[in-house]
């Protein structure tokens, strides 16, 4: 992967230290929460006194602050449905993510989605674009807006393959994970716009030790062999989360929705081929696609 993400010297703050942040005031849905950066950033928050709800297939964790809601996520019905079982009213922050790397050859879900682009990006599309309007309701007026933080590598100067969203066509593992990237910073930049009692971000780890990428290598010694060795160069997941953490909850970015950040917590550009047309074009080709499933959601 080729990371070309440039910093955004136009706004520069003062990060935090984990340590000194309390985040007593944070009520948090995680969406694929159960495992790796998802996970790293629940346990993080949550032991500084967040309230956290995650969503996923398989609890990995005992911990009596941290609610388990159980879901497939390939499923775009149950991406939908799963919206009504958070505390969407209360929440101050909304975490997306949830994601895999595709397989070499193309795999589909029962609703017949090319399996990478269902769990890394439509679902979160449906579960941002259901939630929206519920999300903090109940918030005190004097209260921050609620935060959605969009996890994929935006910045990264990826357009993804409009023309074969779904890739039924011509099947490239590489393309399809790359229109998943696309399509969150996609996201992130509608959202800003769209959603102007939200706070929307974009967030770019990097690479980082974790299991995403067995979908791919296959699991077992290969993979193993292959996480080992990104984790001598690389941050381990709670490092990253260590990292990030203090943006959440960061009173510099509530101006400032659309911003992207790095696994440094450094501002960076969004990707210069994701204009307001094209990222419009984005979103209508994925609805359509969510729409043959017999999905729909608030425009």
């Amino acid at each position: 992967m080729m990371f070309t993400m440039k910093k955004d010297t136009s706004f520069t703050y003062e990060q935090k230290n984990f340590d000194d942040c309390d985040f007593s005031q944070v009520n948090a849905a995680v969406i694929g929460g159960t495992n790796g950066l998802g996970r790293a950033i629940s346990n993080a928050i949550a032991s500084k006194g967040a309230k956290v709800e995650v969503v996923g297939r398989t609890f990995r964790d005992e911990n009596s602050d941290i609610k388990f809601i159980k879901a497939d996520l390939s499923s775009m019905k149950e991406a939908k449905k799963v919206v009504n079982q958070l505390d969407a009213e209360n929440l101050t922050h909304l975490i997306l993510t949830t994601g895999i790397i595709p397989n070499p050859k193309r795999q589909e879900t029962d609703e017949g989605l090319e399996k990478d682009m269902a769990i890394s990006y439509l679902s979160r599309y449906v579960i941002l674009r259901e939630i929206a309007s519920k999300l903090g309701k109940n918030l005190p007026a004097s209260s921050p807006k609620p935060r959605i933080f969009i996890m994929g590598f935006p910045g990264n100067n990826e357009v993804g393959t409009l023309e074969d969203l779904n890739f039924e066509k011509n099947y490239e593992a590489w393309k399809a994970h790359m229109s998943t990237v696309a399509g969150n910073e996609s996201l992130v930049l509608d959202a800003k716009d769209r959603y102007p009692k939200l706070n929307v971000f974009g967030l770019n780890p990097g690479i980082v030790r974790t299991e995403i990428r067995n979908n791919y290598f296959g699991g077992g010694i290969m993979s193993s062999i292959i996480e080992n060795v990104i984790g001598w160069f690389t941050y381990s997941p709670e490092q990253y989360a260590k990292n990030i953490s203090p943006v959440l909850i960061s009173p510099a970015i509530e101006n400032r929705s659309g911003t992207m950040f790095n696994n440094k917590a450094e501002a960076i550009l969004p990707s210069s081929g994701l204009t307001t047309d094209y990222v419009k074009q984005f979103l209508n080709v994925s609805n359509e696609l969510i729409k043959k499933v017999g999905v729909t959601v608030p425009e």
